[in-house]
């Protein structure tokens, strides 16, 4: 951001509210037991409409997500896989249907959700350290809880030697892991992440994919994860929503049973990972 030229590095002032808010999210997260359903997705539809005709994005589509699980979405190429994180998100309203966490209703963006986007959206202005804070900043969190914080998911990323560093001195895998590091900070709800190693070569994607595991397994985050690639999907999930063509809703889920880390070389994982795909080819021949 910049002004008259020059570059300002200080956030925007917080207020009292978005302190509360943050807050908020905190008690609603202790109070919900492990296991208990946090968000409720409850018949979204989205449709688009022009002067010509209306195109139905996304229909009937219900799911109720869980505390502390990762739920991977996946189907056909332009199905309304990031229109359903959008409206999660609060940046996309629904044309009906109902998004709740705990009791409240998602009608806005909010600090009860952390995003974390394929092109990274971080401050290049910014220090890996400053990109962290910027949304402890907004919140009203003290300077030196906000350091501690910043740095406390700096480490559990893997950059606590970076922490100085400006965001064009990182690689596409670190800018990444500065972005998740940013969403988690604010302990959010539910984080959604949508495609966030898909812009990555396969060696750094796998080792991302590690790295969330470990977050996962250290942590009672809850995450939904949009991809396109369903042994991702496997690596990561606790449960794997399959959709279909458009109009777009849920064809199958798949519950994923297994331990973390996990092998995929092992029969039971390759067996799954077929198993979905027959499940992608059945809905899209049944769609044509």
């Amino acid at each position: 951001m910049s002004e008259n030229g020059k570059i300002i590095t200080n956030g925007p002032k917080a207020s009292s509210r978005d302190r509360v808010r943050a807050d908020r999210t905190d008690l609603l997260y202790k109070d919900i037991p492990e296991g208990g359903t946090l968000m409720k997705i409850d018949g979204l539809n989205v449709v688009y409409r022009t002067d010509e005709k209306e195109t139905v994005a996304v229909e009937d589509f219900t799911l109720n997500v869980k505390k502390g699980e990762l739920v991977s979405i996946v189907g056909p190429s332009g199905c309304g896989k990031t229109t359903i994180l959008r409206c999660i998100a609060g940046l996309l309203q629904p044309t009906a249907g109902k998004i709740t966490i705990g009791d409240t209703e998602c009608i806005a963006p909010g600090s009860d959700r952390g995003m974390v986007f394929q092109d990274f959206a971080l401050f290049p202005w910014r220090t890996v350290k400053q990109n962290v804070e910027f949304g402890m900043e907004i919140a009203g969190v003290p300077k030196k809880e906000r350091e501690e914080r910043a740095l406390k998911y700096i480490k559990a990323v893997g950059l606590e030697k970076f922490a100085d560093s400006r965001i064009h001195e990182l690689s596409g895998g670190m800018k990444q892991r500065v972005g998740i590091a940013r969403a988690l900070v604010m302990h959010p709800a539910v984080t959604l992440m949508d495609e966030p190693f898909g812009a990555l070569d396969a060696q750094t994607r796998n080792i991302m994919q590690e790295q969330l595991t470990k977050i996962i397994t250290h942590s009672e985050r809850t995450i939904i994860f949009i991809t396109h690639s369903v042994d991702e999907a496997l690596y990561l999930s606790d449960r794997v929503v399959i959709l279909t063509k458009r109009p777009s809703t849920i064809y199958k889920v798949i519950d994923v049973p297994w331990a973390r880390p996990r092998d995929r070389a092992s029969p039971e994982f390759t067996q799954l990972r077929k198993q979905i795909l027959d499940y992608l080819e059945m809905q899209n021949v049944m769609d044509e």
